[in-house]
């Protein structure tokens, strides 16, 4: 509930230019006054680095891949629904785009730089690349956690929660994106992912 709550009230202060915008602007200060401090090579490479990691490649193949192993493991393990992550894992990546692109549509954002949408443009709001990370990795996490035990699976998520949080970082760092549409993305992914993790819990505990 917290998470549709804060994804509402951001696109609310989106679509009608509220106060609430007044973060982003805040961040986006704060953050080039720290590049412009450190003059890091490395770091703003870094943060490149992570942003591509939310990209349609390489996500969806290692959610895709992930699936693979995980109902290879509980076909060993004798799951009598062991398939699941096949079909679970697909319906992930396509709900990517139907949730992120009619919104991006929608919102029609401008990015950080103000410069005017062009014709072929979407807009900037919810990130793409945040989405695409969170539902893919955390998808591929919650399937491949089943098959391990708690210490792993703990690891596993903390994981790939650190990685999602990179990536954010990363675009927020490199000025590819507004603050709020990194966070209004992690609000939709973690949407998303808590109905995943109850159909696994309701159709795959067999």
């Amino acid at each position: 509930m917290a998470l549709a709550l804060l994804f509402a009230l951001i696109s609310w202060q989106v679509a009608v230019d509220g106060p609430l915008l007044g973060v982003d602007t805040g961040v986006r200060g704060a953050v080039h006054d720290l590049r412009r401090t450190l003059l890091s090579i490395p770091l703003n490479h870094l943060g490149v680095a992570l942003s591509d990691l939310g990209g349609g490649i390489p996500a969806v193949p290692v959610l895709l891949g992930c699936a693979g192993a995980a109902a290879r493991l509980e076909r060993r393990a004798g799951r009598q629904r062991w398939w699941l992550p096949l079909p679970t894992a697909a319906v992930a990546a396509v709900l990517i785009p139907l949730l992120v692109v009619p919104a991006k549509a929608y919102f029609a954002r401008p990015g950080p730089y103000g410069l005017p949408l062009a014709a072929d443009q979407w807009g900037w709001y919810p990130s793409g690349h945040t989405a695409t990370s969170a539902i893919a990795y955390g998808s591929a996490a919650l399937l491949l956690a089943r098959s391990f035990g708690r210490r792993v699976a703990r690891r596993l998520i903390a994981g790939t929660a650190a990685l999602c949080l990179g990536v954010g970082a990363g675009l927020v760092w490199s000025d590819y994106h507004w603050f709020l549409d990194v966070v209004a993305s992690w609000c939709l992914a973690g949407l998303l992912l808590q109905a995943l993790a109850a159909v696994l819990r309701r159709f795959g505990s067999h």
